[in-house]
């Protein structure tokens, strides 16, 4: 079955068809019981599945469905967080830890994507971290002195370097990070599925948990039609959680993010604009990013969610942007608009939770889910294999909290970057 386009746009269009799956009917046993299609439930199942573990993976919808589906695809290595500031905030030995091991994220998703010839569009010139005037221009100064410091393939464009490696744009300068990439998000996923499926993982869609029941030994995971016994459950629904934990979502804001995506581009146009093909952003608050897919189209996000009157205000300044970033793409037709949510935690960082006996959880990407959702499955797989333990994991265990005025702050968000679009389309 296929997902839907209007929330999955040029994606759902261009991604391979997912392998089959069937809800769950009736009862099933396991080990391990996934909560989640994602790049997380899907990395922890394939994982787990490898080391003997029998597992069963429930998604509420389809493979992909949620923010691992709607992404741009960039596959950046860290988090949004200054490097320093992060081992600062985490402290030893989580902060370094962790640093290690997301940097690193973008390899091991090109290594399982190459080692299974999952066929995703993998771009692997790197990502730019365009600067806005002088203060964009520092931060990414700064950021690139601390990844740097710590070995890391990065390094900053001037000006005119920049120009020419956007082609087009008027930025001060960029950050090029040699370890990202680009892929087709919702293909990756339905990839990983594919790969879970033969190893034995039983999936199962369209399987919404309503009900979970310790009976003291094992999990009852309960959905409308069946249950699955298990010994462990992993919770991997970040920021679209519902159901028995969906406290995991409460502790974030829904950050909404919208795609636009043009028709394929000329031949003159694909040589002219991102010619070497990296995925771009900048460092505005309400941030912009775009890429080019494998067959030319741009794509063009941003803060803000397509619906109502937000529909047409962000549509109509990603219009404009796109003229004014690139004077030679002429009048802009968009193929395929579509929004998602990022789940941001409160210092933006990602939570590792214990959420009851043999229940555990990492949530909160801040949109960065890719390579850090891959890269805590097999931290999650390795946990309950006893291939290490909580002393050797990459974040501390932490309590669920749950963001105050949180419906306040997601109406701002969607109110503030409307404003913002519908004043800098007027420019």
């Amino acid at each position: 079955m296929r997902g839907d386009p209007k929330s999955h746009g040029l994606w759902e269009l261009t991604a391979p068809a997912p392998p089959y799956t069937g809800s769950l009917m009736g009862g099933a046993e396991a080990d391990v019981v996934v909560i989640g299609g994602g790049y997380t439930g899907l990395s922890s199942a394939i994982h787990l599945a490898a080391g003997g573990v029998r597992v069963a993976l429930l998604e509420a919808s389809e493979i992909g469905f949620g923010g691992s589906g709607r992404n741009v695809g960039l596959v950046n290595a860290g988090m949004w967080v200054m490097p320093d500031t992060l081992a600062g905030t985490l402290g030893s030995p989580f902060g370094e830890r962790l640093i290690e091991l997301l940097g690193h994220g973008p390899q091991k998703v090109i290594e399982l994507i190459e080692k299974h010839g999952i066929d995703c569009e993998l771009e692997r010139s790197g990502t730019l971290h365009c600067a806005v005037g002088c203060k964009g221009l520092h931060e990414i100064e700064m950021r690139a002195e601390q990844w740097q410091k710590r070995g890391a393939l990065v390094f900053v464009l001037n000006a005119e370097e920049t120009r020419q490696a956007i082609g087009g744009g008027n930025y001060t300068g960029a950050l090029l990070d040699k370890r990202a990439a680009t892929i087709q998000p919702l293909a990756y996923v339905r990839g990983l599925a594919r790969i879970a499926l033969a190893a034995g993982v039983k999936i199962f869609t369209q399987s919404e948990v309503l009900t979970a029941s310790d009976t003291g030994s094992r999990w009852r995971i309960g959905t409308a039609n069946g249950f699955v016994n298990a010994d462990w459950v992993i919770v991997a629904t970040d920021a679209y959680g519902k159901g028995p934990w969906s406290q995991v979502r409460q502790e974030q804001i829904h950050l909404p993010y919208f795609n636009c995506a043009t028709r394929p581009l000329s031949d003159h146009l694909r040589t002219s604009i991102l010619p070497e093909r990296q995925g771009a952003w900048d460092t505005r608050e309400i941030l912009s990013s775009y890429r080019i897919d494998r067959s030319g189209r741009l794509v063009l996000g941003s803060v803000g969610a397509l619906e109502g009157v937000g529909a047409s205000v962000h549509r109509s300044w990603a219009a404009r942007s796109l003229r004014r970033l690139f004077p030679q793409l002429g009048d802009v037709e968009f193929e395929a608009v579509w929004f998602g949510m990022i789940g941001m935690t409160s210092d933006n960082l990602p939570r590792f939770h214990k959420l009851d006996r043999n229940v555990v959880a990492f949530s909160g990407y801040n949109g960065r889910g890719i390579a850090p959702g891959t890269v805590f499955g097999s931290v999650l797989a390795s946990y309950i294999l006893g291939q290490v333990t909580e002393k050797d994991l990459p974040l501390p265990v932490a309590p669920v909290k749950e963001r105050c005025f949180r419906a306040a702050r997601e109406a701002l968000y969607r109110a503030g970057s409307q404003l913002v679009h519908l004043i800098e389309a007027r420019l």
